[in-house]
């Protein structure tokens, strides 16, 4: 039988025969995801709105030797969730690992979506997975195991601008995850987890909704979906708190901490070029209120192109991160001066 990526023969057979749980399994990171289980012979339990994209993705996972079903769920119903739970564990008896994957994306400037758009997206992102975690967590209490796998972003560990209710979800996914482990102290094998890509090339972008009246595309660098589903496997392993994927998530995560402002103004002073490179587009709101339809693949196609505008924005993310190296590296070296000296540590921080 094939492995995932990166997971070697003797471990991944450890999957063999768990029950996983993936909402939003249709396309993207949560179809790329099933795949990864299937291929190492986890029994899947797939959900999102689509019901057609998810018998083609449970027929792709029979394939590989998965033995999959389908549960048609929107994640902003807490019902429709809590029925996901009962329908897997009373097909496969039990729930091994549960993978919030579900979200959805809104670009461009606050004021110019309405607020029950903004609303919309905090539902799906925050509430949705709030509602997985209310689902699973008797099942896995009452089991005294279980993985509950998270995937939040990169934009869970830095704020991004023209997506602001996309980061208040994500800023609140990372919060309600922590405080849950907190709670679960004394469950030693109930396993509160979180991964946080860095961009992904999904069909997310071509999904998502868009206020901006600019074409949204990725910024360089662009990952593909399987390394973040290889590193959902590896948690469900060997579970760990928090786990980023790919280098920007890395650098968001240590830059944000250091130094919020300049950080900040750097994601910032990106955004705003990709938003006056890019061509016109309409608005639209997207796989908001609808099922996802169109591409429904892992990979949105993005790591193939190379338009003038990708080539711009990837000089612009080179100097961005060069500069924020050289500000941070600037920051630190002041502060030790600072302290060195017997003052006051100088906050900018902050």
């Amino acid at each position: 039988m094939n492995t995932s990526p990166g997971l070697a023969p003797f471990r991944s057979h450890r999957l063999r025969e768990q029950v996983v749980v993936i909402t939003g399994a249709s396309s993207g990171i949560g179809r790329a995801t099933a795949h990864a289980f299937a291929r190492v012979g986890s029994r899947l339990v797939l959900a999102a709105r689509n019901e057609h994209a998810l018998r083609d993705v449970a027929g792709e996972c029979a394939i590989m030797g998965s033995n999959a079903i389908v549960v048609p769920t929107d994640v902003t119903n807490a019902r429709a969730v809590a029925a996901l739970a009962e329908k897997a564990a009373n097909t496969f008896g039990r729930i091994d690992v549960w993978i919030n994957n579900a979200g959805v994306g809104l670009f461009g400037p606050f004021h110019k979506a309405g607020i029950e758009l903004h609303q919309r997206v905090v539902e799906t992102n925050l509430f949705g997975a709030m509602n997985g975690a209310a689902a699973v967590l008797p099942f896995f209490l009452e089991q005294r195991s279980g993985v509950m796998i998270t995937n939040i972003s990169l934009g869970g560990f830095a704020p991004v601008p023209f997506a602001a209710a996309y980061t208040a979800g994500k800023f609140g996914l990372r919060g309600f995850m922590a405080a849950l482990r907190q709670e679960l102290v004394d469950e030693p094998n109930v396993h509160i987890c979180a991964v946080f890509p860095s961009v992904i090339d999904t069909p997310g972008f071509q999904h998502g909704a868009n206020v901006s009246d600019a074409e949204l595309s990725p910024a360089w660098p662009v990952f593909p979906p399987g390394k973040v589903a290889a590193a959902i496997v590896d948690i469900a392993l060997h579970p760990r708190d928090e786990l980023p994927v790919g280098w920007p998530a890395r650098l968001a995560k240590i830059s944000y901490g250091l130094a919020p402002k300049t950080t900040e103004r750097l994601i910032g002073t990106v955004f705003r070029r990709v938003i006056k490179d890019a061509p016109p587009a309409p608005r639209r709101t997207g796989n908001l209120f609808e099922r996802s339809t169109g591409l429904l693949t892992p990979s949105g196609g993005w790591r193939s192109g190379s338009s003038t505008g990708n080539v711009m924005r990837t000089l612009a993310w080179a100097g961005l991160v060069g500069a924020g190296g050289l500000l941070l590296y600037s920051q630190l070296t002041k502060s030790r001066r600072s302290r060195a000296q017997g003052h006051p540590r100088q906050q900018e921080w902050a």
